[in-house]
């Protein structure tokens, strides 16, 4: 007779294996930290005249950590230090937290997908050559995937399309409402905060799996 509490640890264990391998069939996760994009104007009146980002580490694409941090100061003079900045530049600065950073912080800012800024919570960084404040540009991150066009065809879905992801492990969750986002140059991934990585004991690197197409 088979030991079914020994097939069921076997069975965990062949999943795991399978999760490390490229090849599986699955979402990769990736959990987000706090960080700051920047526009031009912004970077030099917080670095210096002419400051250019410096690549600390490549992420998807075009888009890196840079070595550049800054201090997040909300309106009520509460404040984060050593948050990290993502480049390239872009069009309009932008701040991303956790809902844990708005206590800490006495902000409240929507859940809005990363650009979409109009209306968001007011805050103000400081580097090491000034400061600056915006009234708006906090946020915290919807969940989202960012896809590339072979995943997509493979998934069936096309850019802003939003799905249902389940993962199966210690704490097993469902996350609905999820965006894709599809790009020839991303890197198949799902983001998620820091927040939803510690509620249900997702680490970098584990993986997901689409349950629903809406």
């Amino acid at each position: 007779m088979v030991d079914e509490k020994l097939l069921d640890i076997v069975t965990k264990s062949v999943i795991d294996i399978l999760k490390q391998q490229d090849d599986y069939d699955g979402i990769k996760v990736g959990v987000s930290a706090r960080h700051v994009h920047l526009s031009q104007e912004d970077l030099e009146t917080l670095f210096g005249k002419g400051h250019e980002l410096t690549p600390k580490k490549m992420l998807m694409g075009d888009q890196y950590a840079a070595e550049e941090c800054v201090t997040l100061v909300s309106p009520s003079l509460r404040s984060i230090e050593g948050v990290r900045v993502l480049g390239p530049v872009r069009k309009e600065s932008q701040i991303e937290i956790s809902r844990t950073d708005t206590f800490k912080l006495k902000v409240s800012p929507p859940v809005r997908p990363s650009g979409e800024i109009k209306g968001s919570a007011p805050m103000a960084l400081v580097g090491p050559k000034g400061s600056v404040f915006l009234n708006e540009g906090c946020i915290i991150a919807n969940r989202h995937i960012h896809m590339n066009l072979e995943d997509a065809e493979k998934y069936g879905v096309k850019d802003n399309d939003v799905v249902d992801v389940e993962i199966q492990n210690s704490k097993p969750t469902r996350y609905y409402n999820v965006q894709v986002r599809v790009r020839a140059d991303f890197n198949t991934e799902m983001h998620i905060d820091t927040d939803d990585a510690n509620a249900a004991a997702i680490k970098q690197g584990d993986h997901v799996e689409i349950i629903t197409k809406h």
